[in-house]
């Protein structure tokens, strides 16, 4: 069993953007895995449009099908694999669709893709995304193409992405590419290649594009955006050996956090994902500084056992762990956390598993993504240690890290009741047609009748219910930042 206990996004979606007038062709992009696959299809399909792509959410009609891509969880590469079953149906029927598979399974296993199964035309890692037109060459005269060659300074600061799906009120805006950070049971350092951070004045540009748009809250995203550090050149270096030239020019993450937010003191600021090694506190008083910087925090712990984040390569400890969210709570009270964690990774006892569930009791996270170890291929957990807890004592365990978070869960949605609290609307209800949907500052969700407002509205609702993932209410006006 992998759940989340609250899913606010989809694991897969078809997207597509606006026609631009005289393109011919038509290309249809899913994306599965995490947000910075999301956000790297908004890249594709900017340098698709240029091509003379313009997307389309019909299959069948495609000229260019694109899957982008999850390996961190077999789950998610088994899905893919069954996409891929479906488009190659397709092209039966429709012999001059050509297909392709972008991201991280594609750096993983180009190989078996193209010469092995042959069930893709086109493979691009996420460094190669540039080279499309000259891989669609390749693809037109019959050829199979393939770029998966990681580079140490590619951040797309200089495509403009266009905005898929959208809803026109939130959005996503990459600060970094690529993880320094080894665990063990990640493959991202091999998918996505060493950490880089984009410069500060783009990402600035983008974000003003946004607000100019009439976009109300970005997502600064990265694998890892508390360590973002520009120096000039890009490229994350050791401190200690930078030039003073260097130092007194670098940019932080929490620099680069309060510059957005003082640029645009209307629009709402997130950011994800932290790591618990790198989350300095002058981040967290940069939060507590600028009221359009939301009050919320995803940030990983994976395990509560020390002896098992060290087996993880994790940099931090369970004391240091809990010492943050004691700074967090001192600092930004009332802030939402959430959380990763895997359970049943190799050596995991007893005792190890009541130690996580020991954490969450001390944390009550808001929320969180929880999911049974699963051996991935190249990794050093895969070389080195022995996948040896069954599966039976996976799931159980699973079961009480979910069970655990519910609680919690419900306990926060519970201690909202009577609360005002601030709404932006998103879209309409999932379960009824008469009601808005929004988010507050701590990432919960919150339903309430549509009355006379509309999406993009910050709304003011005073919360009479809540299920254990959804605040319900109802509006009392608007929010002064409307």
């Amino acid at each position: 069993m992998e759940e989340k206990v609250i899913d606010e996004t989809k694991q897969g979606q078809s997207l597509t953007l606006e026609a631009r007038k005289g393109n011919t062709r038509k290309l249809f992009i899913e994306s599965y895995g995490c947000q910075m696959n999301f956000s790297d299809s908004e890249i594709v399909a900017s340098i698709l449009a240029n091509e003379g792509f313009n997307t389309t959410t019909q299959l069948e009609e495609a000229d260019l099908v694109l899957v982008n891509t999850c390996s961190i969880r077999d789950k998610a590469e088994q899905t893919v694999r069954k996409r891929l079953e479906k488009y190659n149906a397709v092209k039966r029927i429709n012999p001059g669709m050509k297909v392709g598979v972008l991201g991280c399974m594609a750096e993983r296993l180009k190989e078996k893709f193209l010469d092995e199964e042959k069930i893709v035309d086109m493979v691009v890692g996420p460094d190669a995304y540039k080279d499309l037109p000259n891989l669609l060459k390749e693809v037109d005269e019959g050829r199979d193409a393939v770029n998966v060659i990681l580079s140490r300074d590619e951040t797309y600061g200089d495509i403009s992405p266009v905005r898929l799906g959208t809803n026109g009120i939130n959005a996503l805006v990459s600060i970094t590419r690529g993880c320094d950070n080894m665990c063990t049971f990640c493959v991202v350092p091999f998918t996505r290649g060493r950490e880089r951070s984009r410069d500060p004045l783009s990402i600035l540009n983008e974000v003003a594009d946004l607000a100019k748009k009439g976009f109300k809250e970005v997502t600064l995203l990265g694998q890892n955006v508390d360590s973002y550090l520009w120096y000039g050149g890009g490229l994350k270096k050791d401190f200690k050996k930078a030039s003073e030239m260097e130092k007194a020019t670098a940019t932080s993450f929490s620099q680069l956090l309060a510059m957005v937010a003082e640029a645009h003191p209307k629009m709402r600021i997130r950011f994800s994902t932290s790591n618990p090694q790198d989350m300095t506190e002058d981040v967290l008083h940069t939060m507590a500084k600028y009221d359009n910087i939301c009050n919320s925090i995803h940030l990983p712990f994976q395990s509560g056992s020390t002896r098992i984040l060290k087996e993880m390569n994790r940099q931090h400890t369970r004391e240091e762990y809990m010492q943050l969210i004691d700074k967090i709570n001192e600092i930004i009270p009332e802030c939402g956390l959430s959380q990763d964690i895997i359970t049943g990774f190799p050596t995991e006892t007893e005792e190890d598993h009541q130690d996580t569930l020991s954490l969450m009791e001390y944390v009550k996270f808001n929320f969180g993504f929880m999911f049974k170890y699963s051996e991935r291929p190249g990794t050093m957990a895969a070389r080195k240690l022995e996948d040896d807890i069954p599966e039976e004592i996976k799931k159980r365990r699973l079961t009480e890290i979910v069970d655990a978070q519910q609680r919690h869960s419900a306990y926060h949605t519970n201690r909202s009741l009577g609360k005002v609290v601030e709404v932006l609307i998103e879209r309409e209800s999932k379960k009824s047609n008469a009601h808005w949907s929004g988010r507050n500052p701590q990432n919960l969700v919150v339903v309430f009748p549509k009355e006379d407002y509309k999406p993009g509205d910050f709304v003011m609702v005073k919360v009479t219910d809540c299920t254990s993932a959804t605040l319900i209410g109802e509006a009392i006006g608007y929010s002064e930042n409307n």
